[in-house]
Protein backbone atom coordinates (compact mmCIF):
# COMPACT_ATOMS: atom_id res chain seq x y z
CA UNK A 1 0.00 0.00 0.00
CA UNK A 2 1.38 3.21 -1.09
CA UNK A 3 0.52 6.63 0.47
CA UNK A 4 0.62 9.71 -1.38
CA UNK A 5 1.82 12.08 1.30
CA UNK A 6 1.17 15.72 -0.93
CA UNK A 7 -2.55 14.92 -0.37
CA UNK A 8 -2.52 14.51 3.58
CA UNK A 9 -3.93 17.98 5.28
CA UNK A 10 -2.18 19.72 7.54
CA UNK A 11 -3.22 21.95 10.71
CA UNK A 12 -3.45 25.56 10.20
CA UNK A 13 -0.04 27.36 10.20
CA UNK A 14 1.84 25.20 8.00
CA UNK A 15 1.20 26.54 5.02
CA UNK A 16 5.28 25.83 4.17
CA UNK A 17 3.90 22.10 3.25
CA UNK A 18 1.57 23.47 0.67
CA UNK A 19 4.10 26.06 -1.13
CA UNK A 20 7.37 24.15 -1.06
CA UNK A 21 9.81 26.23 0.69
CA UNK A 22 9.17 29.04 3.07
CA UNK A 23 9.75 32.51 2.14
CA UNK A 24 12.88 34.11 3.81
CA UNK A 25 12.81 37.60 4.74
CA UNK A 26 14.52 40.70 5.92
CA UNK A 27 13.43 44.15 7.17
CA UNK A 28 14.61 47.59 6.37
CA UNK A 29 14.47 50.09 9.18
CA UNK A 30 16.52 53.08 9.42
CA UNK A 31 17.68 53.45 13.88
CA UNK A 32 19.45 55.27 15.31
CA UNK A 33 21.20 53.76 18.71
CA UNK A 34 20.50 56.26 21.24
CA UNK A 35 23.33 55.49 23.41
CA UNK A 36 25.54 56.10 20.77
CA UNK A 37 24.06 59.72 19.98
CA UNK A 38 24.58 60.51 23.94
CA UNK A 39 28.29 59.77 23.70
CA UNK A 40 28.47 61.75 20.84
CA UNK A 41 26.60 64.79 22.52
CA UNK A 42 29.09 64.45 25.46
CA UNK A 43 31.99 64.67 23.77
CA UNK A 44 31.00 67.26 21.80
CA UNK A 45 30.19 69.59 24.05
CA UNK A 46 33.36 68.61 26.13
CA UNK A 47 35.11 69.80 23.39
CA UNK A 48 33.24 72.81 22.75
CA UNK A 49 33.73 73.46 26.45
CA UNK A 50 37.48 73.20 26.19
CA UNK A 51 38.25 74.82 22.72
CA UNK A 52 39.92 78.12 22.84
CA UNK A 53 38.45 79.58 19.64
CA UNK A 54 34.86 78.78 21.85
CA UNK A 55 35.65 81.05 24.89
CA UNK A 56 33.73 84.16 25.69
CA UNK A 57 31.24 83.55 22.24
CA UNK A 58 28.58 81.96 24.27
CA UNK A 59 29.24 78.37 22.08
CA UNK A 60 27.35 75.38 23.83
CA UNK A 61 25.20 72.46 22.93
CA UNK A 62 21.97 71.56 24.49
CA UNK A 63 20.44 68.78 24.75
CA UNK A 64 16.08 68.64 25.52
CA UNK A 65 14.58 65.20 25.10
CA UNK A 66 15.21 64.03 21.52
CA UNK A 67 16.24 67.68 20.35
CA UNK A 68 19.88 69.49 20.24
CA UNK A 69 19.77 72.94 20.27
CA UNK A 70 23.44 75.05 19.25
CA UNK A 71 24.20 78.59 20.05
CA UNK A 72 26.74 81.06 19.62
CA UNK A 73 27.15 84.85 19.21
CA UNK A 74 27.99 84.80 15.65
CA UNK A 75 26.40 82.21 12.46
CA UNK A 76 30.15 81.23 11.99
CA UNK A 77 30.51 79.95 15.52
CA UNK A 78 27.07 78.54 15.54
CA UNK A 79 28.14 76.37 12.29
CA UNK A 80 31.24 75.70 13.90
CA UNK A 81 29.44 73.90 16.73
CA UNK A 82 27.25 72.27 14.26
CA UNK A 83 30.62 71.00 12.91
CA UNK A 84 31.92 69.55 15.96
CA UNK A 85 28.69 67.49 17.12
CA UNK A 86 28.63 66.10 13.47
CA UNK A 87 32.32 65.24 13.74
CA UNK A 88 31.71 63.60 17.11
CA UNK A 89 28.58 61.77 15.23
CA UNK A 90 30.56 60.59 11.87
CA UNK A 91 33.20 59.25 15.00
CA UNK A 92 30.55 56.81 16.44
CA UNK A 93 29.36 55.51 13.77
CA UNK A 94 26.26 57.69 13.11
CA UNK A 95 25.40 58.70 9.53
CA UNK A 96 24.52 62.29 9.01
CA UNK A 97 21.49 61.62 7.26
CA UNK A 98 20.03 60.47 10.31
CA UNK A 99 20.46 63.92 12.16
CA UNK A 100 18.02 66.54 10.80
CA UNK A 101 19.62 69.99 11.44
CA UNK A 102 18.06 72.91 10.45
CA UNK A 103 19.37 76.31 8.67
CA UNK A 104 20.80 79.02 11.57
CA UNK A 105 18.96 81.90 12.53
CA UNK A 106 19.01 84.66 14.93
CA UNK A 107 17.44 84.60 18.25
CA UNK A 108 17.84 88.54 19.95
CA UNK A 109 21.59 88.80 20.11
CA UNK A 110 22.66 85.04 19.43
CA UNK A 111 22.20 82.43 16.30
CA UNK A 112 20.91 78.91 16.91
CA UNK A 113 20.44 75.94 15.11
CA UNK A 114 17.95 73.49 16.09
CA UNK A 115 18.34 69.88 15.03
CA UNK A 116 16.90 65.81 15.83
CA UNK A 117 17.97 62.57 14.89
CA UNK A 118 15.73 61.25 12.49
CA UNK A 119 14.33 57.46 12.62
CA UNK A 120 12.46 55.24 10.62
CA UNK A 121 11.55 55.52 6.94
CA UNK A 122 8.65 58.25 5.79
CA UNK A 123 6.61 56.93 2.88
CA UNK A 124 7.85 58.79 0.08
CA UNK A 125 11.50 57.76 1.30
CA UNK A 126 9.88 54.32 1.38
CA UNK A 127 8.28 54.54 -2.11
CA UNK A 128 11.63 55.48 -3.58
CA UNK A 129 12.98 52.03 -1.92
CA UNK A 130 10.44 50.04 -3.10
CA UNK A 131 10.78 51.39 -7.05
CA UNK A 132 14.39 50.20 -6.30
CA UNK A 133 13.56 47.28 -5.49
CA UNK A 134 10.77 46.53 -8.10
CA UNK A 135 13.65 47.29 -10.96
CA UNK A 136 16.64 46.13 -10.14
CA UNK A 137 16.35 43.09 -8.06
CA UNK A 138 15.73 40.07 -8.82
CA UNK A 139 12.54 39.41 -9.77
CA UNK A 140 11.68 36.53 -6.62
CA UNK A 141 11.95 39.44 -4.50
CA UNK A 142 9.14 41.12 -3.27
CA UNK A 143 8.75 44.30 -0.87
CA UNK A 144 5.92 45.71 1.08
CA UNK A 145 6.04 48.80 3.43
CA UNK A 146 4.88 48.41 6.91
CA UNK A 147 4.42 51.53 8.63
CA UNK A 148 7.87 53.07 8.95
CA UNK A 149 9.63 49.96 8.07
CA UNK A 150 10.09 47.65 4.72
CA UNK A 151 9.56 44.19 4.79
CA UNK A 152 11.43 42.22 1.60
CA UNK A 153 10.36 38.60 0.92
CA UNK A 154 11.65 36.01 -1.17
CA UNK A 155 12.16 31.86 -1.38
CA UNK A 156 15.59 32.22 -2.27
CA UNK A 157 18.08 34.00 0.21
CA UNK A 158 20.57 34.66 -2.29
CA UNK A 159 18.37 36.90 -3.74
CA UNK A 160 17.89 38.26 -0.64
CA UNK A 161 21.48 39.23 -0.42
CA UNK A 162 21.86 40.56 -3.39
CA UNK A 163 18.92 43.03 -2.99
CA UNK A 164 21.19 44.20 0.16
CA UNK A 165 24.03 44.74 -1.84
CA UNK A 166 21.79 46.94 -4.24
CA UNK A 167 20.48 49.04 -2.04
CA UNK A 168 23.51 49.27 -0.16
CA UNK A 169 24.76 50.71 -3.24
CA UNK A 170 22.19 53.17 -4.06
CA UNK A 171 22.14 56.60 -2.98
CA UNK A 172 19.07 57.16 -0.86
CA UNK A 173 18.13 60.77 1.23
CA UNK A 174 17.42 58.33 4.49
CA UNK A 175 19.70 55.83 6.33
CA UNK A 176 18.89 52.43 6.16
CA UNK A 177 20.06 49.32 7.85
CA UNK A 178 18.98 45.12 7.28
CA UNK A 179 17.28 43.83 10.15
CA UNK A 180 15.89 40.27 11.07
CA UNK A 181 17.18 38.46 8.44
CA UNK A 182 15.66 34.92 8.50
Amino acid sequence: MTTDHSLKTHPVGRDEYDRGMADSSFDIVSKVDPMEVDNAYNQATKEIDQRYDFKGVGASLEKSGEKFLMKANSEERVKAVLEVFEAKLIKRGITLRQLDAGAPFASGKEYRIEASMKEGIDQPNAKLVNVAIREKAPKSVKSQIQGDEIRVSSKSRDDLQATMAMLKGEDFPVALQFVNFR
